[in-house]
């Protein structure tokens, strides 16, 4: 995916921080790795596998922000790549959600950390993956995951696979603006879990954006952001969808497939909400918000007081 020639994006969006220990609270050992791992773009707290208390929030350590890029910076610097899709996700979904929500859009905070962090949602290390803290709105990546997608998870890599590990996580953000995160059990596991219907909506979420990256405007330029998306880059973001599936998180760590285990869905769902979301995206009418408690139903993932999460077997 390439943002246009002539785009220019601000800093000051994404800060920088985070680095060294982070407490009593984190074990060691490879199998504590593969259980952070397995936590790779979960809505639930780190602090549930992590432990401790993070002060008020925010990422300990040395503090700025990215700074100003261009389309040409965004396009091969992975920092300035994330700033350029943050910025990308904003202006899509300060239009989307009054639109076909009904509430404004609020910004989430993006900390891009290096090691450790502390958040809101506890102390997290690079192997927790990228995640949303609902406690601070805020979403954390540590640009070395996008590495560890190719090598440990078999994802074939690209500027738009990495944008939607990004976009999934802003999904997030507009899961718990809705307040779905309140009406939603994420402790369970199981296919038919609230975490794994969580995961998806947010899978269908991020397709949405996707959808509609190449028509969106950067209101300060009045450039769209997005050059249309090729099959090969759709292919690739389709991959990284299918690498953080359970079923092959659970394979890839020498592990039997065990579905009662899934806390984010098979690969197979993973790909098909991305899809439904992406393909769906050009119509307005295929989506449809209504500000909670009230049902909402999302390109035919359906949440309601009843269900209280999307069912992921299918559209409907």
């Amino acid at each position: 995916m390439t943002f246009n020639e002539g785009g220019q994006f601000e800093g000051g969006r994404v800060r920088k921080g985070g680095r060294g220990a982070v407490g009593a609270g984190v074990g060691g050992g490879a199998a504590l790795v593969i259980a952070l791992l397995y936590m790779v773009l979960t809505g639930n707290s780190p602090a549930d596998i992590l432990g401790g208390t993070a002060p008020d929030g925010g990422g300990g350590g040395e503090q700025g922000y990215i700074g100003d890029c261009t389309a040409e910076q965004a396009n091969t610097d992975p920092e300035c790549r994330l700033n350029a899709a943050v910025q990308s996700l904003d202006a899509y979904w300060a239009t989307t959600l009054p639109d076909q929500g009904g509430i404004e859009y609020e910004l989430p905070e993006v900390v891009s950390f290096t090691q450790a962090v502390s958040t809101g949602c506890g102390n997290a290390t690079s192997a927790t993956g990228p995640f949303y803290c609902p406690a601070d709105t805020t979403v954390y990546e540590d640009l070395a995951f996008y590495d560890q997608l190719s090598s440990q998870f078999g994802a074939e890599g690209g500027p738009l696979a990495e944008m939607y590990v990004t976009a999934h996580e802003f999904g997030h953000h507009i899961e718990n603006q809705l307040g779905l995160f309140e009406r939603a059990d994420r402790s369970g596991t199981g296919p038919e879990s609230d975490s794994v219907r969580i995961e998806l909506m947010a899978d269908c979420l991020a397709g949405m954006w996707a959808g509609n990256a190449a028509t969106t405007e950067d209101p300060d330029t009045g450039v769209t952001f997005l050059e249309p998306i090729s099959r090969e880059q759709l292919e690739q973001a389709l991959s990284a969808a299918a690498a953080v599936g359970d079923d092959n998180i659970q394979r890839r760590s020498g592990g039997d497939v065990n579905p009662e285990a899934f806390s984010h869905g098979s690969s197979e769902q993973r790909v098909k909400w991305f899809s439904i979301g992406y393909e769906g995206a050009p119509s307005r009418t295929a989506t449809r918000w209504t500000p909670p408690p009230s049902d909402v139903t999302v390109n035919g993932m359906h949440l309601s007081a009843r269900t209280t999460t999307p069912d992921p077997s299918g559209a409907r």
